[in-house]
């Protein structure tokens, strides 16, 4: 569907899409997570350290544990239930070489946001990047990239 908005007199179209099921609306590797609530009643997100790199802590080979947030929406024609799957691959495509995974049921309100959080176990043998595929329910990937640096 198409719907006409205007702006200063100036009129553009703008696609209307609805949201069928859970879609994911972010994924980041960060080093804090904090919910708060606000006046409304409302719900604030604190995210600090949001990364998609770091200086490894020593040489390879070496295991480091990052932590994936991931922010869920649920349409509100939705059931409320759902799946999270993290896998960690050394690339991009869906048959690149498997570090890590995560399956995580959940629940979530119709019509409301929920979050997941990962702590991935993730062996490096070398320098370099790796991507984490995410998807709820057998829906699209979402990949998130982290690179592994040197030691600084």
């Amino acid at each position: 569907m198409w719907q006409l908005f205007g702006s200063r007199g100036n009129n553009f179209a703008r696609s209307v899409a609805t949201l069928a099921g859970m879609r994911i609306v972010s994924a980041l590797f960060v080093e804090n997570f904090e919910l708060r609530q606000a006046p409304g009643p409302s719900t604030r997100i604190d995210i600090t350290g949001a990364m998609f790199s770091m200086a490894a802590p020593s040489p390879v080979p070496l295991t480091i544990d990052p932590h994936l947030v991931a922010l869920i929406f649920c349409a509100p024609e939705g059931s409320g239930a759902g799946v999270f799957e993290v896998v960690f691959r050394q690339g991009e495509g869906e048959d690149d070489p498997i570090i890590g995974r995560n399956v995580s049921p959940f629940t979530v309100e119709p019509g409301k946001f929920t979050y997941r959080l990962v702590k991935g176990e993730l062996d490096f043998t070398e320098y370099g990047q790796i991507f984490a595929h995410c998807r709820v329910d057998k829906g699209p990937w979402h990949l998130v990239p982290f690179t592994l640096l040197p030691p600084a």
